[in-house]
């Protein structure tokens, strides 16, 4: 340990930019020394701050780059300095530092940068011998709650970090409340039984463990951190990702734009994408999505889109837009304008799932729900809102309803329609109760419209109904259609 923190000194003071206080063979350094322990115990308080960095570096080599104390030569001092150089570089160039072998500002400022705790390896896209799950639902359980955030909003940032890495793969997930979870989550501080203890509040803010019995894909987060679901303290959906990352077989990436990089930053949660790094490691392991999605091809869609017989899954307003959704897919355009680009759902509302089977906007509240199988989600001001998904029953649905095809909002009435089947219910916005007498069928109360409706939007006192193909402009007030247009986005074609 002795001569490790003299190698240590002298690569320090070789840098030229973090000056010693005391030269290396003083009796001052000396008693350094003596202060440190074999098992590397931290030196005392009235230590220089370069003597400390160069404590600090030599257990973040050991921590997270393999430097192994009995492998250093303790007989000439220049190779157990080329030793140390080569750890420094290779630490530097796996994070993209300037390689200088040298504990220079920059290195120094990224050891102390808050990150994971999984070591940092060469095989940076999946775990040494590639495990992974083998099977493609697999469970999680939160075991306990930071007390620094809402259970529900835990839940909610837990959930949609899962939801990100299976809407790039087969795999699927299930929250379990009770029992052994395949994947066991849990905060903690110190030293918590999985002999990997935390540091405190900075340093290491979680860590993972690859797919494997007993502990293998459990994820611990740091108590001492502040957990939260913003851009203070540290965001634990961000986090999350990253080391679900490690629960599913994915090791550290050394592209900075991934979420797999082993530092944390933070980045807007609604706008978060996955790094093409980070998809092409995880889809190496499992595969792409079962289902076959729409080519990214730009060729691709436009053909997709230019199908005459194109039918749209969801429609809405949003403000002063109205917004179409096909698969993963969604387009906007201002009413009497043409139809802009395709893009991806996932591009505007990451946490959002594709196939958006209803949708509707309460232009008062500026509020817009999405609605796929039993489940639906606020957006306000093109955010996705915290607490949600919620489940289709509490807006006061039987429990035979799975899904809803469509739905409308009638500014004039302050109430929702929702579209089932051949059938509809009627929902009161302001006291969010099912009006009485329903269900009602279709065909009864909007003359003219066929059994079942794939999509609906309200506009200038009128909806426009997609079946197939077809749009059927009903007005409100006489209750009749008024005109039937072809559909035909127009998006260069």
């Amino acid at each position: 340990m002795k001569f490790l923190l003299l190698v240590l000194t002298v690569l320090v003071t070789a840098s030229g930019t973090v000056p010693l206080t005391k030269s290396a063979g003083s009796k001052e350094d000396g008693g350094l020394l003596a202060q440190v322990s074999a098992s590397g115990t931290a030196p005392s308080a009235n230590a220089s701050s370069s003597e400390k960095n160069v404590t600090y570096a030599q257990r973040y080599l050991e921590n997270f780059y393999g430097l192994v104390m009995d492998a250093l030569p303790t007989t000439k001092m220049k190779v157990s300095r080329d030793f140390m150089e080569d750890k420094i570089q290779e630490m530097q160039q796996f994070l993209g530092l300037k390689v200088t072998g040298k504990l220079d500002p920059s290195t120094l400022d990224m050891m102390h940068m808050p990150r994971c705790g999984v070591p940092d390896v060469h095989h940076f896209r999946t775990m040494p011998g590639r495990p992974v799950w083998r099977k493609r639902l697999i469970t999680y359980r939160i075991n306990n709650y930071t007390p620094d955030m809402r259970p529900a909003e835990v839940d909610f940032a837990i959930q949609k970090a899962f939801q990100v890495w299976s809407d790039v793969t087969p795999l699927k997930f299930r929250k379990i409340n009770s029992g052994e979870a395949d994947i066991m989550i849990l905060f903690a501080s110190g030293a918590h039984g999985d002999y990997s203890p935390f540091d405190g509040r900075g340093g290491v803010i979680a860590h993972a463990f690859g797919p494997a019995l007993g502990i293998g894909g459990d994820a611990h987060f740091d108590e001492a951190e502040i957990w939260t679901k913003s851009y203070r303290g540290t965001n634990l959906f961000l986090v999350a990702v990253h080391e679900l990352g490690h629960s599913l077989g994915l090791s550290h990436s050394n592209d900075r734009n991934a979420i797999m990089f082993p530092t944390y930053s933070y980045v807007d949660p609604n706008t978060f994408r996955l790094a093409a790094d980070d998809i092409h490691g995880i889809q190496s392991l499992y595969g792409c999505p079962e289902r076959r999605q729409p080519s990214s091809d730009p060729d691709s869609r436009r053909t997709s889109t230019c199908n005459p017989s194109l039918s749209f899954d969801a429609v809405t307003t949003m403000g002063n837009k109205i917004f179409f959704f096909k698969d993963r897919f969604f387009w906007w355009r201002y009413p009497e304008s043409p139809m802009s680009n395709v893009s991806f759902i996932s591009s505007l509302w990451p946490t959002l799932p594709s196939d958006i089977q209803a949708a509707y906007e309460v232009g008062p509240r500026n509020q817009v729900f999405l609605f796929k199988d039993d489940k639906y989600w606020l957006i306000s001001n093109l955010r996705a809102q915290p607490y949600y998904p919620r489940s289709i029953h509490s807006l006061g649905f039987p429990d035979f309803v799975k899904k809803i095809d469509a739905a409308v909002f009638n500014p004039l009435l302050y109430k929702t329609y929702f579209f089932v089947g051949n059938q509809y219910w009627r929902f009161n916005e302001r006291r969010r109760l099912m009006d009485p007498g329903y269900p009602k069928l279709i065909t009864d109360y909007f003359p003219g419209l066929g059994p079942t409706i794939d999509a609906v939007y309200y506009y200038n006192r009128h909806y426009y109904f997609f079946q197939g193909s077809n749009i059927f402009e009903y007005d409100v007030v006489s209750q009749r259609v008024t005109k039937v247009l072809k559909q035909n986005i127009k998006s260069g074609c």
